[in-house]
């Protein structure tokens, strides 16, 4: 729920780590919706400040305008001027374009709708297995034990991989996109020896064990006929005809453990805390169990797991009366884009039955627009589908944590007990 805050948008700073932390960005990004929806906020140095954009309207224009404001500048807010090393750090989010396109074409297939759709009973077998482990110890963190474990498990089975390494994966996730959250980070971003590790994404060490890591698997499946997502990353030729170069098959393979793992992790917690604080629509789903795939839509909505992306202008551009030059950095924050009060009715209402719902939590028109989106609406909602009509009572057991970022609107710890059916 938001709150009347004192603040005017001149104070607003969407870089304070700890307004996110204590979840309270959401006043915040009230305040320049309604006074500065196109705001510049400054930064220290050495980064030089950005546009914060916060209605939904002005974030569907620009991620939709890739010419204008492009991805090649990189898509978080830490400024790579070093040309060498940007090429070093650049991934299919950071790039545009020819070959941007055939980098995501080399795996749309296989997170399109009718693929996944073939696995469905599958990954409900997944599911339950999931479920059932942590309903049977009664009190539990949530994340740990529901969120984290299914979407790994599901990933795990993608890149074909040991089922003992899921916790591995799950670290490194939290090591790479918690750079700025001391319990997760090897590295904060902020400290001065982050810089040993600027050629790495995230400036994050664990980047480079996830890179080992996805070089054995490709050297193993180099040249052979298997299905699974590192088999076909490096048999498979992009459509331009350029085979993936050892950075870029690096790149890939990192953001295939980060986005398939940490993402849908997050919207599921965030979902089941929405559920819990509003046991009505916790009650209406489990009485009517086909509504569930509508409220998905809400649950993403609602959690928003990424609160932004940004651009970095190609050319002077002008948004709302505010003059942009070019190469500055415009941010879009999804996350407000998903409150704003001209798109949805009582934004701050978590209503599973909200329809149509126009939520920008996977982008909206654009080029970027998430691969994985297609599995991550599976997912959720299979999760939702299996763990509900077990649920005779579901418990606060403990305060709810969250990551240290305004990059990703993580929880990361949130304790319940329950009574199953």
């Amino acid at each position: 729920m938001t709150t009347a805050h004192p603040l005017t948008a001149a104070q607003v700073d969407l870089t304070d780590l700890g307004v996110f932390e204590r979840n309270e960005a959401w006043s915040r990004f009230d305040v320049l919706r309604r006074e500065a929806p196109v705001h510049w906020n400054p930064e220290p140095a050495p980064n030089s400040g950005f546009w914060s954009l916060t209605r939904h309207e002005d974030i569907v224009a620009v991620d939709r305008d890739a010419e204008t404001f492009t991805s090649t500048g990189y898509v978080n807010l830490e400024e790579v001027h070093d040309d060498d090393l940007a090429e070093l750090r650049r991934s299919m989010l950071e790039s545009d374009g020819v070959r941007h396109r055939a980098l995501r074409k080399l795996l749309q297939r296989d997170f399109g709708g009718q693929t996944l759709k073939k696995y469905e009973e599958f990954l409900r077998g997944l599911t339950e297995a999931t479920v059932d482990a942590a309903l049977r110890r009664g009190e539990f963190d949530f994340v740990k034990e529901i969120s984290a474990d299914f979407p790994i498990q599901v990933l795990a089975r993608m890149l074909d991989v040991p089922a003992r390494d899921t916790g591995r994966l799950i670290a490194w996730g939290n090591r790479i996109i918690g750079n700025t959250d001391p319990d997760y980070a090897d590295v904060l971003l902020g400290d001065a020896e982050s810089d040993r590790y600027k050629h790495l994404p995230f400036r994050s060490p664990a980047s480079l064990e996830v890179f080992e890591y996805g070089r054995e698997l490709a050297r193993q499946r180099r040249g052979g006929d298997g299905e699974d997502l590192v088999s076909r990353l490096v048999n498979r030729v992009p459509v331009d005809g350029e085979p993936l170069t050892a950075t870029e098959f690096d790149n890939y393979f990192l953001l295939l453990v980060v986005a398939g793992n940490e993402t849908t992790r997050h919207a599921i917690s965030h979902s089941m805390l929405a559920l819990l604080d509003n046991p009505d629509q916790l009650a209406l789903l489990q009485a009517e169990p086909e509504r569930i795939p509508v409220a998905v839509e809400e649950m993403l909505r609602w959690a928003s797991p990424v609160y932004h992306f940004r651009r970095t202008a190609t050319r002077d551009a002008e948004l709302r009366g505010r003059h942009i030059k070019a190469g500055e950095k415009v941010v879009m924050w999804f996350a407000s884009g998903n409150r704003d009060e001209d798109v949805f009715d009582d934004p701050y209402t978590f209503d599973v039955t909200r329809k149509p719902n126009d939520h920008v939590t996977f982008g909206k028109g654009s080029p970027h627009f998430c691969l994985g989106n297609n599995l991550a609406r599976m997912e959720i909602r299979l999760m939702f589908e299996t763990l509900l009509p077990r649920l005779r009572r579901i418990d606060r057991a403990g305060d709810v944590r969250r990551v240290r970022s305004n990059f990703v609107n993580g929880i990361k710890q949130f304790p319940v007990r329950v009574e199953t059916t």
